[in-house]
């Protein structure tokens, strides 16, 4: 029951961050950047939930974005179940507790489903390479979603260790009382 319940609330969170990033986000932006808050939730997902929900969280939110925006279905979907693997992956090695790792892998997310989907739309649509607006928009983007993983850290921190609970710590129950 607690699994479930806490995928529904996984989903809702998706829901509301997808609104904030359509609506609230298109009114702040950052020399016309919008911050990816997907990659937070995603990376947050394998961090406290482990590699398998990660994965599963990340190509299911790739997919539904890339299939509501229009856009060719592959880049962000492979790029965001990559971040949720990889960070399911490190929670063993990684101390959740420091901000400092968490802002480092925030970080190198970001860098990396952006240079992915660049790469991926070049390589379909055979368009221009134009490395110094990208680099412009990427170190926005990654700047944005530093502040914002600061400002959502305490937040994500405390869900985190619930979802962590359910799925990471299960209780177990001996035969033998």
């Amino acid at each position: 029951m607690k699994k479930a319940l806490t995928i529904i609330l996984l989903v809702i969170a998706f829901i509301i961050i997808y609104f904030l990033q359509l609506n609230f986000f298109t009114w702040f932006t950052i020399a016309g950047v919008k911050p990816n808050l997907f990659v937070i939730l995603v990376l947050f997902i394998g961090l406290y939930s482990g590699s398998k929900m990660g994965t599963v969280f990340g190509l299911s939110f790739g997919f539904i974005i890339e299939l509501v925006s229009g856009s060719v279905i592959g880049g962000l979907t492979i790029s965001l179940g990559a971040i949720g693997f990889l960070s399911g992956y490190l929670e063993k090695n990684l101390s959740k507790d420091s901000k400092m790792t968490v802002m480092l892998l925030v970080m190198i997310a970001t860098a990396m489903t952006e240079i992915f989907s660049y790469v991926f739309r070049i390589l379909i649509f055979s368009g221009n390479v134009e490395f110094l607006p990208f680099l412009k928009t990427l170190l926005i983007e990654i700047l944005y979603n530093m502040i914002l993983t600061i400002i959502l850290y305490p937040f994500m921190q405390k869900m985190g260790y619930k979802v962590e609970d359910i799925y990471i710590n299960p209780q177990i129950l001996t035969r033998y009382f």
